[in-house]
């Protein structure tokens, strides 16, 4: 069991746009076993692969709710995204201890591949659709803290710069 260091807020990798899978290796399968190894860690929904250092679209969930709670998917891409809101704090184990409320669409949908390459769909609503809209955006090189109401993020920016 492999737990992977969390990258934190102001390492480049996690504001640069990770690259597609381009074929599924042994390399890949180890990515994928330490990002589910890693969200296994107490307290964790989901994991990026830029927030353990790796520049590639995929992400892993730990989410109990789910049929399967425990996954990983690799370049998946967002295809439906409710108009319906909700509000909640986020927080992000790249800007650790901090929460701030954070509206996303209520529902979301993405598509994508496992590691045999065949295709997986994640979708769901409330913190499934939180993980997915937030981990799809570390892998677009964005933190959740880039869509925060303006008066919040300068509050955000200010601790997170008290807490570096």
């Amino acid at each position: 069991m492999t737990i992977r260091p969390i990258r934190i807020v102001g390492d480049p990798v996690l504001r640069t746009p990770c690259d597609p899978v381009r074929e599924i290796t042994d390399s890949t399968r180890r990515l994928v076993t330490d990002l589910v190894d890693t969200v296994d860690d107490e307290g964790r929904a989901g994991v990026a692969a830029n927030q353990i250092g790796v520049s590639v679209r995929a992400f892993s969930w730990n989410l109990p709710d789910l049929d399967q709670p425990l996954g990983c998917i690799l370049n998946p891409v967002i295809v439906e995204l409710s108009d319906e809101l909700q509000d909640g704090d986020e927080g992000c184990l790249s800007v650790p201890n901090l929460w701030f409320p954070r509206t996303r669409s209520a529902y979301a949908r993405c598509v994508g591949m496992d590691v045999e390459g065949q295709e997986i769909e994640l979708e769901g609503e409330g913190i499934i659709a939180r993980l997915i809209q937030h981990e799809v955006g570390h892998l677009d090189g964005a933190l959740y803290i880039d869509g925060l109401e303006r008066s919040v993020r300068k509050q955000a920016l200010r601790a997170i710069r008290e807490t570096l």
